[in-house]
């Protein structure tokens, strides 16, 4: 990287000890931001009880995490491209940006989710709820993955809100590293939830939008050659 006078890298500085304090404070400010804008849904979640018939409640006061997922990978590629000592400004400016754009398709997106949890949570009370688990439980995947797709197109490209969408259902089997890695960190969220605490979740929050950032890279790569 060619040194020029007040480059992010005069400010961050060149030796490994610097780049990897200045990795931790970033990761520090993401954690910050994300539990800011969280707050909502975050009391929304402490006061729900832990009764089953609470889950759908719980997907929608998720609304939320997109918008606040979108603008942490916006961030995490920000500062790749620029790594300086400010941080939370690519946050900001990322989430002021995008988080209507990221309701428009979050909001519906959530709301089935919780449609079809209640109606999953309340199967055994139907007739042939045998054959319509397995039907729920892979609209309720799909979705997820579908929204996970979502998150990179959102933070990283201006389409209109029905091309990303056609766009992330065109790619949910071609990128399918990508896709079962977004499967992975909801299952390693949900089963940390369940079997620890939300809590300890929220402490590595920082790591979920890293996490999609990092995965993504491929996915950026490839919309862009062939999209853009």
């Amino acid at each position: 990287m060619t040194r020029t006078p007040n480059s992010p890298v005069d400010e961050v500085g060149r030796g490994p000890l610097s780049r990897g304090a200045a990795v931790v404070y970033r990761m520090l400010v993401l954690e910050g931001m994300l539990l800011l804008v969280l707050l909502p849904s975050i009391i929304a979640i402490m006061a729900l009880g832990h009764d089953p018939s609470n889950v759908p409640l719980f997907v929608l006061s998720l609304v939320l995490l997109p918008p606040a997922l979108v603008a942490g990978i916006a961030a995490v590629g920000a500062w790749r491209r620029k790594p300086d000592l400010a941080p939370a400004r690519a946050f900001v400016l990322a989430y002021r940006r995008d988080f209507l754009a990221t309701l428009i398709w979050a909001l519906p997106a959530t709301a089935v989710l919780a449609v079809l949890a209640f109606n999953l949570i309340h199967l055994d009370q139907v007739a042939g709820a045998g054959l319509l688990r397995p039907l729920l439980i892979l609209l309720i995947v799909a979705i997820i993955a579908w929204s996970g797709l979502m998150l990179p197109l959102t933070a990283a490209f201006r389409f209109r809100t029905r091309d990303a969408a056609r766009i992330a259902l065109a790619l949910i089997v071609p990128q399918w590293r990508f896709t079962l890695g977004v499967l992975s960190l909801v299952l390693i969220a949900a089963t940390v939830v369940l079997a620890v605490s939300p809590f300890v979740l929220l402490l590595f929050g920082w790591a979920f939008p890293a996490m999609l950032a990092l995965l993504a890279r491929p996915l950026i790569t490839d919309v862009t050659e062939r999209f853009t």
